[in-house]
């Protein structure tokens, strides 16, 4: 090795020692702190950086509601006249976002579009027309199209039981809704097994047993002036509605008027016109489960 060779190895390593050391003394002048020499040649303390903080909860800012921009949409397609989603959504907010805001009174409007469908003449859909045998009554055909005589008047437009005469048509339709009551929600629904139909505000909440219960519709009767009065009776159409729950001394009820002082039997009370609404729509047989946990 020729002896200007060696001085340019010399010469290089002193130049790479020389970047080491520059790009180490910057580190450790402006980023982390070193021992050794570097801390005798420099010495250098850096103040502890604060860490990022997340911001302090803000109490002034909205709450997210999903419910009630679905709601919101549904009332947008109710005013251009789209029953069909509208119907939908608000579905959506009664069973995907029951806590919402929004949910009573989706419950409410879906409730009404639904009984206006339900009891529809235009829906053929769970509804059959019947045509009169010999030997036929009208307890007999309710008991084997599964529904009331309440309801086959109101589907024949009939204002008393006339008489049949065989190849007479009836419309019936098939009762088998179930009732759920959340006395701690004071509140009664109709429900076509697991889908929604409508709800009802409970006026009074008498003796509520405790634990759920399921049970079933005993009977279906009428009161009026102190007098009870079977399906049959002549009395039974202006009477208040009553419906006696099975193996329990419970009853559905309308709420007496202030004037009518009488001790409310145990049970739950409901709006004279919903409850004419709920016996137009039940039947003995109907499930009734009492859920006495609050949603």
């Amino acid at each position: 090795m020729s002896f200007w060779m060696l001085v340019r190895i010399v010469a290089g390593l002193a130049v790479g020692a020389a970047a080491v050391f520059t790009l180490l003394m910057v580190r450790h002048v402006h980023h982390e702190p070193l021992d050794g020499i570097f801390a005798e040649l420099v010495p250098v303390t850096f103040e502890a950086k604060p860490m990022l903080a997340l911001p302090e909860g803000n109490s002034d800012l909205p709450e997210v509601d999903p419910g009630m921009k679905v709601f919101e949409k549904a009332r947008e397609l109710i005013a251009v006249g789209d029953l069909l989603n509208a119907r939908d959504r608000l579905r959506t907010v009664v069973s995907i976002y029951p806590r919402s805001k929004a949910a009573p009174e989706a419950r409410r409007i879906v409730g009404e579009m639904n009984l206006d469908e339900l009891l529809s003449k235009a829906n053929k859909t769970n509804k059959e027309v019947y045509t009169v045998v010999r030997g036929d009554s009208y307890f007999g055909i309710a008991a084997k199209h599964e529904t009331n005589l309440d309801m086959i008047l109101y589907l024949n437009g009939l204002m008393d039981l006339k008489s049949l005469q065989p190849g007479d048509e009836l419309v019936v339709m098939p009762l088998n809704f179930r009732l759920l009551v959340e006395p701690k929600r004071e509140a009664l629904s109709l429900w076509d097994g697991g889908v929604f139909i409508k709800e009802y505000p409970l006026e009074a909440v008498v003796g509520a047993p405790g634990g759920d219960q399921k049970t079933t519709i005993a009977k279906k009767t009428a009161v009026s002036g102190g007098r009870a009065f079977t399906q049959a009776s002549d009395g039974y159409r202006g009477a208040s509605k009553v419906l006696t729950i099975e193996r329990m001394p419970l009853v559905i009820a309308a709420m007496p008027g202030k004037a009518d002082e009488e001790v409310l039997a145990r049970g739950f009370y409901l709006d004279p016109a919903d409850m004419e609404e709920l016996a137009l729509l039940t039947r003995p047989g109907n499930e009734v489960e009492i859920r006495s946990t609050a949603p």
